[in-house]
């Protein structure tokens, strides 16, 4: 991307962050904003901790009021992905504003799911992430609601479709404006590289559309290719070739990222769910419903499951139904040619965008430190860092490539190079080591508030999954053999348990992780425990220590103590700032 191209996305993200400050924490008029904000949870629980956050950010005056913000839980039962909670979501809106929603301007997040590639997330929701920037500090729903804050005024009533764990960024020239006025689906389109397409969505446009390669431009889809291989991007018709300086590679393929749908259109989505019934499989919100439009599509997709998590045996049936009841729907393409889409789904893409990605830095303007104490920028010894709502003693360290977040750091703490902290309470004197994932989380244990810190690597695979514990030295742990851990935790004649479904054991359910009294002791403990591991020493648990996996806690996250703690951390940091 040119100077002048990454100027222009600088300068329109800026004005987009100001515009929403405006709009944080005062009544916003008709067509100014969003009528309805929904984020969608996984289940009850899920939905509980999103609407006792939404309702504290209301009434802290960190979202703009006047606005219905909804929380939508999936049904109990089996996933149904991404493209079910589209469908419920619609219902349940449906049944709130019956005749009413056909004059509405509605946002749906998708936010649900356990966040299994980045667990600092998973207790309280990857949209309630921290990101270092704003006054009072954005978090992802914020950050959302900035960069699409435009288009509620240039909008039809419908539906805008977006996830939780990416950021868009785009400039258009001055007169113009991304308008989403259209009958049918209206999808907002990146230039990419072809093999980002191998794990996006792709789309083939009309040849007959001569393209003037500005910043924007409209065009018609004739198909919709779900993560197809290089060769099927050129058998279609994707790829586009290289005719202008907006672009620097010679070759390159239109990828998605949010679609609009226009309120006739939603209707008809809610007949797929009459149609349909009660879900029994996982149904993804873009390759199973933008697959079906565009003029050239047909229905070969359907029997396609290669890039199925967990194949039904429903699944080629439903995507049947749902493209007959799409077929012959239009897929209108805004062509965003000065735009970047930046996914922060896992721990990696957590810190590189967050510490080392200057790009990302400067047209956000991201900050080192954000509401923290100290306010200094670089706490000593620290650079290259990510503090966010925290509070550390002067005399902290913090490696670069590291994150620090909703935690409390004592005297002397030093964290090492490519480390997250989160939720945490750090004694004095403790010493983080490189590459470690550290996160407490508030848990019911037998009746009492109790403690587990969580750790991983940075690298480790939590989702591997072998079939049974007698496989389990298949599953590294910072590199080694559970059996090896167990052995230096004193733990080598005791039968790791596996937490729920026993033909799944991976790091998720493993229960490794001691339940302690306190929020320090349950850090100390852990610490305790990694460094066993690193330095090849044993670092024995006392009798009778219970231990929880990552997927227990969560089933026994106690939603309310975690947010109270994080109301003492705001406190304290705002009257940290006070005395500075």
């Amino acid at each position: 991307m040119s100077h002048d191209c990454t100027r222009r996305l600088q300068t329109a993200t800026r004005k987009k962050l100001r515009k929403f400050n405006s709009l944080r924490g005062r009544e916003v008029q008709p067509g100014e904003f969003w009528d309805v904000v929904v984020v969608t949870a996984v289940d009850g629980s899920q939905r509980k901790a999103y609407e006792l956050q939404i309702s504290e950010k209301v009434d802290r005056k960190e979202l703009p009021v006047g606005v219905h913000y909804k929380v939508f839980s999936d049904p109990p039962g089996p996933k149904i992905g991404n493209g079910g909670s589209t469908l419920y979501a619609l219902q349940q809106l449906n049944d709130i504003y019956g005749k009413s929603l056909g004059r509405l301007r509605v946002i749906l997040i998708h936010a649900g799911g356990f966040s299994q590639r980045l667990p600092s997330a998973s207790a309280l929701g990857k949209i309630f992430m921290a990101v270092p920037l704003g006054d009072p500090i954005f978090q992802m729903l914020e950050l959302k609601l900035a960069m699409y804050v435009d288009f509620p005024s240039q909008m039809k009533p419908g539906v805008l479709v977006t996830c939780a764990d990416d950021i868009e960024l785009y400039s258009i020239a001055e007169e113009e404006s991304v308008k989403f006025d259209k009958p049918g689906f209206t999808a907002l389109a990146h230039p990419s590289l072809l093999s980002v397409g191998t794990t996006h969505g792709v789309f083939v446009l009309d040849p007959q559309e001569k393209s003037s390669y500005s910043e924007m431009e409209n065009a018609s889809c004739l198909h919709f290719l779900h993560k197809p291989s290089i060769d099927k991007m050129r058998g279609s018709g994707a790829v586009c070739k290289q005719q202008s300086g907006l672009f620097t590679d010679s070759e390159f393929i239109y990828t998605d990222s949010t679609y609009y749908v226009d309120f006739d259109t939603a209707k008809s989505l809610l007949n797929v769910l009459t149609e349909l019934g009660p879900l029994s499989c996982e149904i993804d919100a873009y390759g199973d419903f933008l697959q079906a439009l565009g003029s050239k599509a047909t229905i070969e997709y359907t029997n396609n499951t290669a890039n199925v998590t967990k194949e039904e045996s429903s699944l080629v049936e439903i995507r049947q139904k749902i493209f007959h009841l799409l077929k012959g729907t239009p897929l209108n393409v805004i062509l965003l040619n000065n735009s970047k889409f930046y996914h922060i789904g896992t721990t990696s893409e957590y810190l590189f965008h967050l510490t080392e990605h200057t790009a990302l830095r400067d047209e956000l303007g991201l900050l080192s430190s954000a509401f923290s104490v100290p306010v200094n920028e670089n706490p000593e010894g620290s650079s290259g860092c990510c503090i966010m709502y925290s509070v550390l003693n002067a005399s902290c360290s913090v490696g670069a490539g590291s994150v620090v977040e909703y935690s409390r750091l004592g005297a002397g703490v030093s964290v090492g190079k490519g480390s997250i902290i989160s939720s945490c309470w750090v004694s004095p004197g403790l010493s983080v080591p490189d590459e470690a994932f550290m996160h407490s989380l508030c848990v019911n244990h037998h009746d009492q508030t109790s403690f587990v810190t969580v750790f991983f690597g940075i690298n480790d695979n939590l989702k591997y999954t072998v079939g049974t514990p007698a496989y389990m030295e298949e599953l590294k742990f910072f590199g080694f053999t559970l059996k090896k851990c167990l052995s230096m935790w004193g733990m080598e004649k005791e039968v790791l348990r596996f937490f729920g479904d026993a033909s799944n054991c991976n790091l998720w359910n493993a229960c490794l992780f001691p339940v302690c009294s306190d929020q320090q002791s349950s850090f100390l403990t852990s610490l305790n425990m990694l460094q066993a591991i690193q330095s090849a020493s044993t670092s024995p648990l006392p009798k009778d220590t219970k231990l929880m996996s990552m997927q227990e806690c969560l089933q026994s996250k106690n939603l309310e103590e975690m947010l109270e703690l994080r109301k003492g951390l705001y406190k304290d940091i705002i009257k940290g700032r006070l005395s500075s």
